[in-house]
């Protein structure tokens, strides 16, 4: 039950993120799931391509609209997961932690934008 709670609380103030992002903003996670985990799986790890434990934050997981051709329609929703274990051992304060929510959310939704890692540094977001 503490784990749930501690999800539900943790979503809230994900949602409250992502609220404070301008209008334009929020208008790009059309279709973007994000979601809530512990910690990353070994397959998430995998993805982020070699990125250690405490350093993934978030991850994106779909095509990123640079990708996506004609024929894309009825698909699930990309995800964007959040993963509060590295977050919680990164930040000191609630402050820090939504400060880096913020950040890893706009990163993740970089890499939905077809952004790769030096257009997200050149963005101060990596």
């Amino acid at each position: 039950m503490a784990r749930r709670a501690r999800h539900r609380r943790y979503q809230t103030l994900v949602q409250r993120v992502v609220d404070t992002l301008p209008d334009h903003v929020q208008g790009l996670l059309d279709n973007v799931a994000i979601v809530v985990a512990d910690e990353p799986s070994t397959d998430q790890l995998r993805a982020a391509d070699g990125t250690s434990h405490d350093d993934l934050f978030g991850l994106y997981q779909g095509i990123p609209q640079t990708d996506r051709g004609s024929g894309y329609s009825m698909v699930l929703p990309d995800r964007i997961t959040i993963f509060l274990g590295p977050l919680e051992r990164a930040c000191a304060s609630r402050a820090d932690l939504e400060d880096e929510i913020r950040i890893t959310i706009l990163h993740e939704l970089g890499h939905h934008l077809g952004l790769d890692e030096a257009g997200l540094e050149a963005l101060g977001l990596a």
